[in-house]
């Protein structure tokens, strides 16, 4: 569909997306559309049982829950089925087996390398159009990132990537950045890994999703309910340093001096050979110890229901591992075979498991033999099975195909009604600058029925005439992002069967261009809001039902994500330049709550005025800042209040520490950070600016900065903050969601539907 180098290369990651959904229509938008197709390979030995190969199995019996056709694509020759059998019989599934259909000849014994892995890849989806490719593993992820034939399918597992900003180098960047912009989505673990990459990686923000663990243990499966004598204790996985796994081999004796009988039993068979003296001590000690049952590998079934016939789950590890940004799957699989596990006490585990979960470990054998005194007392032992089952029950196999339904639905969306992807409807998407139209347009792009090419522009008036020339022949549709030159050349080349819609923005308004458009030749004119759609009509002239309102988009989905502790206490400004965004009003809302209560603080999250160099060159400008900050640092009950933080894409990550969002302008056209704050679980606070009431509901206006502040305060003192925020989201999903204006959109697209006017008073909820 989208033939154009530059659609091609553009960092949206949808790619080429039209060919495998118009593949998948099967013809006209009527007839019935065949079941997506997956392919999932990770660069992992699935004869091992460790949290890698248990990924690959359920991740692709996930995706044949989500209602896909899954092929597992095998990495190493099958030497044991333990992991493999299981999904030999699954429905939707099939399982490729390189060595024994000896597609690869030259691969060794070890595995397919991961160019060998991904050349093979690139051959069965030539075959077999997947709809979606699920890669694992680093050096794997970074060769497809290479073949422009999956780039724009990819969905991307990350685990084995940096975890700390000091392993995060320039080269770990540059190569997590190429993966990031071939992937359509980069699937995280947990909450924590998916906010470092953005952070770290402009490029991972807007596509990192969570894909959580996935726990699937036998239905008879279940652990003894209470503790008996021999406490037995149970560890299953990999045998390693930081694992501690030769330190719990201590644990039997250590608890019998406590007057504890106990019996340890280790399920596995992969012991780590890094350090050769390490690997003979754990080898003898798994043969050796009094009181230690070592299993072996075991199938994955059997190792669970080895696991339930025990009392209490071992996951303790060595303290540099509470860094980590990953989840043990095991803690999820003990915890829903009702087994209460003994883990380290991290932000994480917290989260999970509560701050007062009785069985966080210490960091030596006698304090976790301490901790597993405790789970010898019937009361405490259930309290903390339930915790551990109650936090298991949120990874089951139900779940995860629950949420990847919503990722293939969002990247592989249906064709709209009424369009027929054999005969797509023809769409350009023109202008200089279209980083607010992003989104719509990978959205647009995605759409079998639809054929988007992108006319950008070098700058306001500069562009290639030619292409431009050619693509006003092609289209059937043209959308003008600005109402700047490139409105003027569509009107001027438009023919009399196509249909021009053009967006304008607060910047062209006031300036010449639309005086000069030919109103005559535009279908519709977009604004965001009702206010600026009526300025637009009064100032320049055009016929009422010309000028139409499509909102701003909010990625509700991408920005609900939990907040940390004491987000109520934070207020948000984003972008403070130029000076009528009026950061002097926020600083006066803040120091109006410090008096109240020091707790309160300031995040604001912008370039600084002095890199807007047309707004550090006005004498009025540089005035208004150099006297704003020295408020600020003269003033002892501010200077400790306010923090700047990095202008940057990682804004969804940011607001989690964001419980209120100021919007002190003196006129914005929508103004979206109250909107994005609200979506993550905050509440908007904004001054009554002309046109705030058409878009925000009255609860969240406010006419004074004192008043601003009145209200911040009563929220969080009478304990009204998740209540208020409840109502916030509720308001902003209703109006403004990006799958609501996508619908929008589309709707003006295909069918030339105006959207009734938005009305955000009627969507609040108590």
């Amino acid at each position: 569909m989208t033939n154009h180098p530059r659609e091609r290369e553009r960092a949206s990651g949808v790619g080429d997306a039209g060919g495998p959904q118009a593949d998948r229509t099967g013809g006209a938008a009527s007839e019935r559309p065949r079941r997506l197709r997956a392919l999932v390979y990770g660069d992992v030995d699935m004869n091992i049982i460790d949290g890698s190969a248990v990924w690959a199995q359920s991740m692709t019996q996930g995706l044949a829950a989500a209602g896909c056709e899954a092929t597992l694509l095998l990495k190493a020759p099958v030497t044991t089925d333990r992991l493999v059998a299981p999904l030999t019989s699954a429905a939707g599934v099939t399982v490729r087996r390189p060595h024994e259909e000896r597609l690869v000849p030259e691969a060794g014994q070890r595995g397919l390398t991961p160019e060998q892995a991904v050349e093979l890849m690139v051959r069965l989806d030539t075959e077999e159009r997947f709809d979606v490719v699920v890669v694992r593993g680093r050096r794997l992820a970074i060769a497809a990132a290479q073949d422009e034939q999956l780039a724009g399918r990819l969905w991307t597992y990350l685990t084995d990537v940096p975890q700390t900003v000091a392993e995060m180098n320039a080269t770990a960047v540059s190569e997590i950045s190429d993966i990031a912009v071939a992937s359509r989505l980069l699937l995280c673990q947990t909450e924590e890994l998916r906010g470092f990459l953005e952070t770290s990686v402009p490029a991972a923000c807007g596509k990192s999703v969570l894909f959580p663990p996935v726990v699937i243990t036998p239905d008879d499966a279940t652990g003894a309910g209470t503790p008996q004598e021999p406490l037995k204790l149970v560890y299953t996985g990999k045998f390693a340093p930081r694992w501690n796994t030769l330190e719990m081999t201590e644990l039997p004796a250590a608890l019998a001096e406590r007057g504890v009988p106990a019996e340890l039993h280790m399920i596995g068979d992969k012991v780590h050979r890094d350090s050769p003296e390490w690997a003979r001590s754990m080898s003898k000690a798994l043969e050796n110890t009094e009181g230690l049952v070592w299993h072996g590998g075991k199938p994955r079934a059997e190792a669970l229901q080895l696991s339930a016939g025990c009392h209490v789950g071992l996951s303790w590890r060595a303290p540099e591992m509470d860094a980590s940004l990953e989840l043990s799957t095991k803690v999820l699989e003990l915890g829903a075979l009702g087994l209460p596990v003994v883990v380290n006490r991290t932000p994480m585990h917290e989260r999970l498991l509560g701050a007062d979960y009785p069985l966080y470990a210490g960091e030596d054998v006698g304090s976790v033999a301490d901790t597993l005194t405790l789970a010898a007392d019937p009361e405490i032992y259930r309290e903390a099975a339930e915790r551990c089952r109650a936090a298991a029950d949120g990874f089951s196999l139900e779940r995860a195909a629950e949420r990847l339904k919503g990722y293939l639905e969002l990247a592989c969306p249906s064709a709209p009604t009424g369009t027929d992807p054999q005969r797509p409807l023809k769409v350009v998407i023109a202008g200089h600058d279209l980083k607010f139209f992003t989104r719509l347009a990978d959205y647009l792009t995605s759409l079998p029925g639809l054929d988007v090419r992108l006319d950008e522009w070098e700058a306001l008036r500069n562009h290639d005439q030619y292409r431009s020339r050619e693509l006003a022949a092609w289209a059937d549709v043209v959308i003008c992002e600005w109402c700047g030159p490139n409105a003027l050349f569509y009107a001027e080349h438009k023919r009399p069967d196509q249909r021009l819609v053009v967006r304008l923005h607060r910047f062209e308004l006031y300036a010449e261009w639309p005086r000069k458009l030919d109103i005559d030749k535009v279908d519709a004119v977009v604004c965001v809001s009702p206010y600026y759609a009526s300025l637009t009509r009064e100032l320049a002239g055009w016929p009422t039902d010309k000028v139409v309102v499509l909102p701003n988009w909010v990625d509700v989905d991408q920005l609900d994500r939990p907040k940390l502790p004491g987000a109520q206490y934070t207020l948000g400004m984003v972008g403070i330049a130029p000076s009528r965004k009026r950061l002097d009003r926020g600083i006066e809302v803040l120091g109006e709550l410090r008096r109240r209560d020091p707790r309160y603080t300031l995040a604001v999250k912008t370039k600084q005025p002095w890199d807007y160099w047309w707004v550090w060159n006005r004498p009025e400008e540089r005035e208004y800042y150099e006297r704003t900050y020295r408020t600020v640092q003269r003033d002892p009950l501010l200077a400790e209040g306010v923090v700047f933080d990095p202008f940057g894409p990682d804004v969804a990550t940011w607001l989690r520490r964001v419980g209120f969002m100021l919007s002190t302008s003196d006129d914005e056209s929508f103004h979206l950070a109250p909107a994005e704050c609200a979506a993550s679980g905050g509440v908007p606070a904004v001054l009554t600016w002309p046109g705030a009431d058409t878009i925000y509901s009255a609860r969240w206006l406010h006419d004074t900065p004192a008043e601003m502040a009145e209200g911040i305060h009563a929220i969080v003192s009478e304990g009204r903050f998740d209540a208020a925020r409840s109502a916030a989201k509720a308001e902003i999903t209703e109006n403004y969601s990006l799958r609501r204006v996508c619908d929008m959109w589309t709707d003006l697209i295909v069918h030339g539907k105006v959207p009734e006017p938005n009305d955000p008073a009627g969507v609040v909820t108590a």
